[in-house]
């Protein structure tokens, strides 16, 4: 007899929630098997002062410069669900098959899907921004500074 999987799913809502804490969470789900869907990823908060967080980011993203034209150059992530996808996967076993699995279940969008809109969402206590003491800086505003144009992926 065949066992069936039954697939555990989590819409999570990232307004407000912070993107390190946040992306733990989500990498331990998906290494618990859950599938898990994150909505509104531009409004996924970075703690830090603003203008010291884009530098940060910028320096990382737009500085890495070489004499050459290379086309194997590091790519970085701009757009705001790039740059969740690569938090959580720097949070998962990079150099096993169980790794790679717990990856392909993540979905992250922008804004509110259709398909999502009618279902509960969840939010962490834990990854709250309302925790910080001060100074934050939504994703949306980093991307644009590195150069995402907007729209929805």
């Amino acid at each position: 007899m065949e066992k069936e999987e039954v697939v555990r799913e989590i819409v999570v809502d990232g307004s407000g929630q912070i993107l390190g804490r946040l992306a733990s969470i989500v990498a331990k789900k998906l290494l618990e098997g859950y599938k898990v869907t994150v909505v509104n990823v531009e409004k996924v908060v970075i703690s830090g002062k603003p203008s010291e967080v884009v530098k940060a980011y910028k320096s990382t993203v737009l500085a890495v410069r070489s004499h050459h034209a290379h086309k194997w150059r590091p790519k970085r992530p701009r757009s705001p669900i790039n740059i969740f996808k690569a938090s959580v996967k720097g949070m998962l076993p990079k150099n096993n098959k169980r790794g790679r699995e717990a990856l392909k279940r993540l979905k992250a969008y922008i804004g509110v899907p259709e398909e999502f809109k009618g279902k509960e969402l969840v939010r962490f206590k834990e990854a709250d921004a309302s925790r910080l003491g001060r100074w934050y800086v939504e994703l949306e505003r980093v991307s644009r500074e590195l150069g995402w144009k907007g729209g929805r992926q």
